[in-house]
């Protein structure tokens, strides 16, 4: 099947009931600093602290009866892995969890919260989905990857579709990549509503496997990458890329630095608590290595979900 606006626009049907319709904040001070008339989509203050929620509650409440009395499962050490739980707990079914041993206890602590079945594991790929095929094969729950999942594609692009019912008129979408879920979403949501609309990626330069999978034109895996950015680790899917390589304009790398800077102004003069990963959106402005000066500009503020043990300026 080709994903389509139809498809997001019954997503955002099927998740009104239960996910947030998140506020649009502006900042002068932003905007006077990136030298562009700014609007941030918060999903820092949507449920479990993500649009994960979303796209999770998609694919959860799109499931028939049947298949939801079996449950849901997947592999995440992070948001996605909140975002399964919580939507399992309120369709009352469960939610099997498979997450790395190493996960921040953090993460681990809210995915038991929302009541999820948590399943450790080696903190490798490869033991993750073996992990993860057991269950499954045990439980005969349904898979929901975190990003290579057209139902949670689908989910996650109901944050642009909102955004754009509230600034009709945005010349430039920018959201962070990672697995490329929230983004494919975005892009199809952007141009399908707006013709014309730039859809511009950020994307840490310490983990830039998207920006060189578009280089490239195949993905290329990320390896061992080493950034604060935290939710962008991952390597882009087979259902995400091609969605990417066709609708999103470029992907502009952000250094440690300008993820660092970007975040903690956010803080201080927005005062809202972002996550570096969507920092790295606000990164792409913030570093002014591509001239958007004087547009109007969204931002997917991806997250808010931060170990203030461990904040980068420190």
């Amino acid at each position: 099947m080709t994903m389509s606006l139809n498809n997001i626009r019954e997503a955002a049907q099927r998740i009104k009931p239960y996910a947030h319709r998140t506020p649009v904040l502006t900042n002068e001070s932003l905007n006077q600093q990136v030298g562009a008339q700014v609007f941030l989509k918060c999903e820092n203050l949507q449920k479990v602290g993500a649009f994960k929620f979303r796209g999770a509650c998609n694919a959860v409440y799109s499931l028939s009866a049947e298949e939801a009395a079996s449950g849901v499962c997947t592999h995440s050490s992070g948001n996605h892995a909140q975002a399964l739980a919580l939507a399992a707990k309120m369709r009352r079914i469960p939610a099997y969890i498979v997450m790395p041993d190493n996960a921040p206890q953090v993460k681990k602590n809210a995915v038991a919260g929302y009541g999820g079945q948590i399943t450790f594991c080696e903190p490798t790929l490869q033991a993750r989905e073996s992990t993860l095929d057991m269950i499954r094969l045990d439980t005969g729950a349904s898979v929901v990857h975190p990003y290579n999942d057209e139902r949670v594609i689908a989910g996650q692009g109901t944050a642009a579709l909102e955004l754009l019912e509230d600034v009709p008129d945005l010349d430039v979408i920018i959201a962070p990549v990672g697995g490329g879920g929230l983004l494919s979403g975005t892009s199809i949501a952007a141009t399908e509503i707006k013709k014309g609309i730039r859809v511009i990626a950020g994307e840490p330069e310490m983990a830039n496997d998207a920006f060189r999978s578009m280089q490239a034109g195949a993905i290329i895996p990320s390896v061992n990458p080493k950034t604060i950015a935290d939710g962008l680790l991952t390597s882009l899917g087979d259902l995400t890329f091609p969605i990417i390589q066709k609708r999103v304009e470029q992907i502009v790398t952000v250094s440690e630095a300008g993820i660092i800077a970007s975040m903690r102004f956010v803080w201080e003069r927005v005062k809202i608590i972002i996550e570096p990963s969507s920092a790295v959106a606000i990164g792409v402005l913030w570093e002014k290595k591509i001239d958007l000066s004087r547009l109007k500009i969204g931002v997917i503020i991806s997250g808010g979900n931060v170990d203030l043990e461990k904040l980068p300026w420190l």
